[in-house]
């Protein structure tokens, strides 16, 4: 069965930081690329960073935001730093196809 599942989602204060995991499992995730999509209220769902040949940010996180993987735990990563209101969404990881069911992000004082 496959499965991504996220974790690390939460309420930060503005300049705070959150690490988001996505743990993969059911399929052979070191071969695939990843990446982490957000979509707030509202809005779109956009991508914010991805891991292909090499790394991608949005310029809204760019210099703020890492993504990351480990392939020996079938898990790929999100640091976010500096984080902003604006910030605000539900997070989602993705890897080939498969996607995870989101991760909370609230930014606020």
């Amino acid at each position: 069965q496959v499965q991504l599942v996220e974790s690390g989602g939460g309420l930060v204060q503005p300049g705070g930081s959150l690490r988001l995991s996505c743990a993969a499992s059911g399929f052979a995730f070191s071969l695939y690329d990843v990446a982490w999509y957000r979509q707030a209220p509202g809005k779109e769902r956009e991508l914010v960073a991805a891991i292909t040949s090499t790394a991608y940010y949005a310029d809204s996180v760019k210099g703020r935001f890492t993504i990351s993987r480990d392939n020996g735990k079938n898990t790929m990563y999100l640091q976010m730093n500096s984080l902003k209101p604006e910030d605000t969404a539900l997070y989602y990881c993705k890897c080939g196809t498969f996607w995870g069911q989101g991760t909370q992000v609230t930014v606020s004082s």
